[in-house]
């Protein structure tokens, strides 16, 4: 780490022991002094690179109600949004993450609810004092695209058919196969808990599309329209493009069977669409065939005869085609 790297943890130590003693002597309810207590000691500038301590937090989750959830929630994007410390950013991410994943189901529900858009919209974030951390940058907007796109899924856990939550699950897959290629990171323990807990979250959305997938057989796939057995396909191979790096990412071969699924399923639709495009071909021939038929037919039975003019007229007669028809 260079000179100006530890210059800028000193600054932030400092900042942090500044941050501790105005919550406990402004801030006024013992809830709200609290959490912002604990969000601070959690996410400290004092050794970066390790992952938070969480247990205070997770604590003060259980020990209050649900509805002051908010106030934690207030006190982690608040903590977030002012630091350009990409180390402070993850392990606020990290603390999160971790209240979404072992909160209670009505800590969750107040998550959820907490903002009707993006939680965190951390698009533009990043670290350029120096060594790693422009690099690390990224992995804060991949991280915290993850959590809102999670948060997003959630709120739309019940919602839509069979077919439009694959889409959302897939979605998902996508942001998460969007890390960043520097996955030498995972050396550093901040990282590494970071691609664990996101490991969890993909291992749950697999088990949850293979439930989805299980339910197209054969017979509802033959059942579909043409526009949805078009979607199906589509979004079975954004799924299958996937693969390569999460295999890379996780190293999980407990996935191999919902991958082997999801090739059979998507050579079923493929099949189907063949068939019907095919069906569609043979339509199409046999009726030009037949159309080209009855016109030559028509020829055939009708002969036009004209007589050889001799003069515009003959007996003041205009002359007009006559037509011959026979059989």
């Amino acid at each position: 780490m260079g000179r100006p790297q530890k210059m800028k943890n000193l600054v932030g130590i400092l900042k942090d022991k500044v941050s501790l003693i105005k919550a406990t002597l402004l801030l006024s309810s013992k809830p709200t002094t609290s959490f912002h207590i604990a969000v601070l000691r959690a996410t400290t500038h004092r050794h970066p690179s390790d992952p938070p301590p969480l247990d205070a937090v997770l604590s003060l989750v259980n020990h209050y109600r649900p509805s002051t959830s908010g106030v934690l929630i207030h006190a982690l994007l608040q903590r977030l949004h002012g630091t350009t410390s990409v180390y402070v950013a993850l392990k606020c991410l990290l603390t999160l993450h971790h209240v979404i994943i072992h909160g209670s189901p009505a800590l969750k529900e107040e998550i959820l609810g907490y903002s009707s858009g993006p939680l965190l919209n951390l698009s533009g974030f990043k670290d350029d004092s120096g060594g790693d951390t422009w690099d690390l940058s990224e992995w804060v907007r991949w991280y915290g695209d993850v959590i809102d796109h999670g948060v997003g899924l959630s709120r739309r856990k019940n919602r839509g058919g069979g077919g439009e939550r694959l889409g959302l699950l897939i979605s998902m897959v996508e942001v998460i196969c969007g890390a960043p290629e520097s996955l030498h990171y995972q050396r550093i323990s901040l990282i590494y808990e970071v691609i664990k807990l996101v490991g969890e979250d993909y291992r749950m959305i697999m088990r949850e599309i293979n439930a989805v997938i299980n339910q197209f057989g054969k017979k509802r796939i033959q059942d579909l329209s043409n526009d949805l057995i078009g979607e199906l396909l589509n979004d079975l191979k954004r799924l299958e493009n996937c693969r390569e790096k999460l295999v890379l990412m996780f190293l999980n071969k407990k996935n191999d069977g919902v991958w082997e699924l999801i090739e059979e399923v998507r050579k079923d639709v493929e099949e189907v669409k063949e068939r019907r495009e095919n069906m569609k071909l043979v339509m199409f021939d046999g009726s030009e065939s037949t159309r080209v038929a009855e016109n030559r037919v028509g020829e055939s039975r009708s002969v036009s005869v004209v007589p050889r003019r001799r003069s515009k007229r003959w007996l003041d007669v205009e002359w007009n085609t006559m037509v011959a028809s026979y059989g």
